[in-house]
């Protein structure tokens, strides 16, 4: 149930996000009278599940129908009948494939992956997106990115006036980090509290990790106890870092909220609210430490003292065989950290929603930069659907799923303005080449470098399969 609850999630996402996308691309073409041929949500090899186009005054629609063959550019479109959709090529055909991965939007007198140049060889005409000025194929082309963008200050903006946002600040991160493995490797404790990396502070705990590869960080003060500590981080370390998720997980105090069914320390005397400060005599008060401190006396009994509403107790506890003694903690977090809100009424949340989408923006363009180059290794974390999935909740959660909606969005949008032949961005470039030499590249040359491009995205995405793939073994 979770799977297809992912899959649904994933395939709704995608669908509007592209439907978003291609309508930026459609609508500019519109705007300055420029034929589409067709508009579909999802691909159609071979047949359609629906569509449909408006004609002779009335819309005619097809359902699970065959693609019509297209007709060659010097066709009498006279001897066709009436009720042959391809009598009326100026009027757009709307429909939805069957292959839910994507959409497009096909205009006339334009080189992409839907035609080629042989097939605008015919002498090119006013409705034909070829014949139009520079700056209108500008905006065609960057329609779609700018609806995108648009599409995720809308969603951010949606979520932060509904729902609200909520962080801890690293500054109320009183407890300050817990490390896995490479953190402890590169100097990092349980317990210290970050203050800088290369004097620049961050002020969300949970950007921490994304921040320190983001600024490619040489050296990280922290606070341990009352002393200051300087850390070296070498940039050899990026490519680990970008595979070891939760370098600084939240610390936070053993206080125990109950008891496991049919607990092993039921009647150990220990009680609920019960703060756990010293382990056999030794001060600790992190679940981490003490969780990590248990695994070493498997099967055994303990001595635990406690902070009881002001004054110390001693307990005795037994340990099962797994290191665990059976107890609930405290997961509430308000009720150790000073956790910001903030809810926005409709009008302030359009500048906080423009906020949020600038700087995910530059973060994503940051995440970019370090997969292109190739000394990070970060190539190595590129996802395709299956990574997609992987970040959406199991159960429908409106707030996350618009969440994630939106920075999807983004990632499009930033994904598609990279100048490379296939992507907006690549035809975006070619159309600044011509207005600064004032030559406009021949139709054949576009469908070279589109060629180029698609081949480069395609190895990109059996990139992204193949580390899925790797993930799941």
């Amino acid at each position: 149930m979770v799977l297809f609850v992912k899959i649904i999630q994933v395939i709704f996402a995608l669908s509007l996000l592209v439907l978003v996308h291609e309508f930026g691309h459609y609508l500019f073409a519109k705007l300055f009278k420029t034929r589409v041929d067709q508009f579909y949500m999802f691909f159609n090899p071979r047949f359609s599940i629906f569509k449909c186009k408006w004609f002779n005054g009335r819309l005619h629609c097809k359902f699970f129908s065959k693609n019509t063959e297209m007709l060659p550019p010097d066709a009498d479109l006279s001897t066709l009948s009436d009720d042959d959709w391809r009598k009326y090529p100026d009027n757009t055909e709307y429909g939805i494939g069957w292959v839910p991965l994507g959409g497009y939007c096909a205009i006339a007198g334009m080189v992409d992956e839907t035609k080629s140049a042989d097939d605008l060889c015919k002498e090119p005409q006013p409705w034909e997106m070829r014949t139009k000025p520079a700056w209108q194929r500008f905006l065609i082309m960057f329609g779609g990115v700018f609806f995108n963008f648009l599409l995720a200050i809308g969603l951010y903006a949606a979520v932060l006036h509904h729902w609200g946002e909520e962080y801890l600040r690293n500054d109320d991160a009183v407890y300050g980090i817990a490390v896995n493995d490479l953190s402890y490797e590169l100097g990092f404790r349980n317990g210290d509290r970050i203050l800088s990396f290369d004097g620049k502070p961050v002020d969300d705990f949970s950007q921490l990790q994304i921040e320190l590869l983001h600024s490619k960080a040489t050296e990280a003060l922290v606070l341990r106890g009352q002393d200051t500590v300087k850390i070296s981080i070498g940039e050899e370390y990026i490519p680990q870092m970008l595979n070891s998720p939760g370098m600084f997980a939240l610390a936070y105090p053993f206080v125990v909220a109950g008891f496991a069914e049919n607990s092993i320390n039921e009647d150990s005397g220990l009680q609920s609210g019960d703060k756990v400060v010293a382990l056999n005599g030794e001060e600790m008060c992190l679940v981490q430490d003490i969780q990590a401190a248990l695994k070493d006396h498997k099967g055994d009994s303990i001595s635990v003292a406690v902070d009881r509403a002001g004054s110390v107790a001693e307990v005795g506890l037994q340990v099962d065989t797994t290191g665990m003694v059976q107890v609930l903690l405290e997961n509430d977090l308000t009720k150790f950290f000073n956790v910001t809100y903030n809810k926005y009424k409709f009008f302030p949340a359009i500048p906080a929603g423009i906020k949020k989408a600038c700087a995910y923006i530059k973060s994503y363009a940051k995440d970019l930069g370090l997969i292109f180059s190739p000394k990070t290794k970060a190539y190595k974390s590129v996802g395709s659907f299956i990574t997609i999935g992987r970040i959406f909740p199991g159960t429908w959660d409106w707030e996350r799923v618009w969440s994630l909606c939106a920075m999807l969005s983004i990632m499009l949008a930033v994904l598609n303005i990279v100048p490379i032949p296939g992507l907006d961005g690549g035809h975006i470039l070619f159309i600044f080449v011509e207005i600064l030499t004032g030559h406009k590249p021949s139709d054949k040359f576009l469908e070279v470098a589109q060629t180029i491009g698609m081949i480069f995205l395609l190895a990109l995405m059996v990139l992204a399969f193949g580390n899925d793939i790797r993930s799941l073994f």
